[in-house]
């Protein structure tokens, strides 16, 4: 396998048997590392450098312990296992595994890119085993219930590992999260039958599982979907079309793809009315093994990043006959279909901000290394050069980066916990508040990170200057890694127009006003603290601009056409997505500024004061975006709408 790393045969693992009490269940998730090559190697040519840090561990168990605080989650008797120890020992867990088998093939997947040859789709080899490693460690099915051999974890704290795998290595970590995803449309909506023939292999990264909905006529419309099914009598439904950008869509790293396919049926309804949601895998599972289901791979994408990460282009039918098996009731495919896209729209913002991370500490590594410049007003030659963090405007990119970071951080893991109360709780007002809230913000948790993780990433570009544009440090892949995620799950525009369009109206506005409980509750704390009176002063003031932006804009809806009302949905998701930064920052400062007094030595002391600093940063540097937007959002000159096609020359 090369770096000194030890083969898959001799990963240590305890799968834990399913007769275990809960807790013990947990205690045996499931990595146990080998006392030899412990170490993660450094980056490609930079062989002398120390390990490389990807992500904030203690990041991560701040906003946990210490913002979001998990006991309300532990409380239910489904999650009463992940313990404050248990969820300890996971995070640990998520690092060991991320060290020994992702980060070391993060640059590697992308020198020797995936390719397509003689109808075969090439990866490099570790893909699968790093699949395989994460399937027996339990990872692929940790949120699954005890009865069908998972964990029972809640969601926040698997997508706090999720930060860790994709920082490690999104590329990588990307296969094997993708497969839980459509495991998880089998378990909830399959029958029994295809329960049993797919779970257990995909659970354990053995199958690849992928979500195959877009098609070359028909982008993110799902309801122009054109493959095609016919009920075949025996169970099994022909299925006959293509599907384009099907990520994971096919490889030699796993020796069967299942795909879960939306297909309408032959000449039934039109729109989203017709559509169901299949099975449809590469190889038939047969009592005498694996058989040619007539899945054809007609190309892969050659993409701007992630070039390890396989997009291809599928057929159906086209060489043979192709069987599908329906998942759940006929012409609700769509419906079941969406659970998959709401935990991949969070799943691609973890994938963003998890890149960003990995960012941020190459820059900021490097910008702990390199003498450059003097500081200003120092004019004399023969005094020695200062290291570039000592730079005012080097530390403005730094601090960019950290906000992004942590923000998203913090909003994601904010969306999974929402989440996770929502489907235990017995309480049906807080079950309602929960998921609204979750639903509310899930547009801004797949947006917020992509685009300005994506600027994050060109800040630390910046941070490096030239190097940053060569290949030998790893900030030119991965700005050109996240930049694709703005564009998964549906584009900026289709979430910014789902928030304005439909999410703040939803249920006569009731997620809007929990929402603003949540802020003002905040806000009344952190004005009581000198440290973030200012701060909490900033965001009040600026949401009464809110309220004045959406009276004006709900006249628009009220009197004008769609369009008028819509044109700059994507500038609201913008505007409104900072206030939401805005109070989950003035959230960590508050939870840093009470800690601070009695933090556990210097290390502690800096981590809390830099985030206070990172806070007001936020606010003097990121959050002053707002009071622009707030003027394009009220302006009546229309220029988008009135701009015809032929002025763009």
């Amino acid at each position: 396998m090369g770096c000194g790393f030890l083969p898959l045969s001799e990963l240590v693992v305890t799968p834990p048997p399913p007769n275990l009490p809960p807790a013990s269940r947990v205690r045996a998730l499931n990595f146990v590392p080998s006392s030899e090559n412990s170490l993660t190697p450094p980056y490609l040519h930079r062989p002398n450098e120390n390990i490389m840090q990807y992500i904030s561990t203690r990041n991560l168990r701040f906003i946990l312990n210490e913002v979001l605080d998990l006991k309300k989650i532990r409380s239910f008797e489904a999650h009463e296992a992940f313990d404050h120890e248990a969820t300890e020992m996971t995070l640990d867990a998520a690092k060991e595994l991320s060290d020994k088998y992702l980060f070391p093939y993060y640059r590697e997947m992308d020198k020797k890119k995936a390719y397509y040859k003689d109808g075969e789709v090439h990866v490099l080899p570790e893909v699968g085993e790093g699949m395989r490693a994460m399937g027996a460690a339990g990872w692929l099915n940790a949120a699954w219930p005890y009865e069908n051999n998972g964990q029972q974890m809640p969601t926040v704290i698997l997508n706090a590992a999720g930060l860790i795998f994709q920082a490690a290595n999104g590329n990588m970590a990307a296969y094997s999260f993708l497969t839980t995803g459509a495991a998880n449309l089998i378990l909830n909506f399959g029958s029994d039958e295809l329960k049993a023939t797919y779970l257990e292999k995909m659970a354990a990264g053995e199958w690849q599982g992928t979500m195959a909905l877009t098609e070359p006529q028909a982008g993110s419309s799902l309801s122009d979907i054109t493959t095609s099914y016919e009920d075949l009598g025996d169970g099994s439904y022909a299925i006959k079309g293509q599907k384009i950008y099907i990520s994971g869509g096919d490889h030699n790293a796993t020796e069967n793809v299942v795909h879960l396919l939306l297909a309408r049926k032959k000449d039934g309804p039109k729109g989203m009315k017709g559509v169901s949601l299949f099975v449809v895998p590469k190889h038939l599972p047969t009592e005498n093994g694996l058989v040619d289901n007539h899945v054809t791979t007609a190309g892969i994408y050659g993409k701007m990043g992630q070039k390890g990460y396989v997009a291809a282009h599928l057929m159906y039918g086209e060489q043979g006959q192709t069987k599908g098996y329906l998942v759940g009731e006929e012409f609700r495919g769509l419906n079941n279909m969406f659970q998959m896209m709401n935990e991949a729209r969070i799943g691609t913002g973890v994938m963003a901000a998890a890149s960003a991370s990995a960012a941020y500490y190459a820059s900021l590594q490097y910008a702990k290394e390199r003498p450059q410049g003097r500081h200003p007003g120092n004019k004399d030659v023969n005094t020695g050069q200062v290291l570039i963090i000592e730079h005012a405007d080097v530390r403005r990119m730094l601090l960019f980066q950290k906000a992004v970071v942590e923000g998203s951080v913090d909003l994601l893991l904010q969306c999974s916990l929402w989440e996770d109360i929502s489907k235990v709780s017995q309480d049906p007002a807080e079950k309602e508040r929960t998921h609204l809230l979750m639903e509310l913000l899930t547009p801004i948790a797949k947006s917020f990170p992509s685009e300005y993780g994506t600027e994050a990433v060109s800040q630390g570009m910046q941070v490096l200057g030239g190097a940053g544009y060569t290949d030998d440090f790893p900030l030119e892949q991965i700005y050109r890694d996240i930049r694709v995620n703005a564009i998964y799950e549906g584009t900026t525009t289709i979430h910014g127009l789902d928030l304005l369009g439909r999410k703040l109206m939803m249920h006569k506005g009731k997620a809007l006003q929990f929402l603003t409980e949540e802020m003002q509750e905040t806000i009344s704390t952190a004005v009581n603290h000198d440290e973030t009176r200012s701060m909490a002063e900033t965001l009040g003031k600026s949401l009464g601009g809110v309220q004045q932006v959406l009276g004006h804009l709900m006249g628009l809806a009220q009197s004008e056409d769609p369009k008028v009302f819509l044109a700059d949905a994507t500038i609201f998701l913008d505007y409104f997505s900072l206030h939401v930064l805005g109070w989950l920052w003035l959230r960590q400062a508050v939870a840093a500024a009470k800690a601070a007094p009695t933090a556990d030595g210097q290390d502690e002391a800096n981590f809390y004061q830099s985030k206070i600093h990172t806070a007001n940063f936020f606010f003097q540097y990121i959050f002053t975006r707002t009071s622009g937007q707030k003027r394009t959002l009220l302006g009546t000159e229309r220029v988008t709408l009135k701009t015809p096609g032929e002025l763009l020359v």
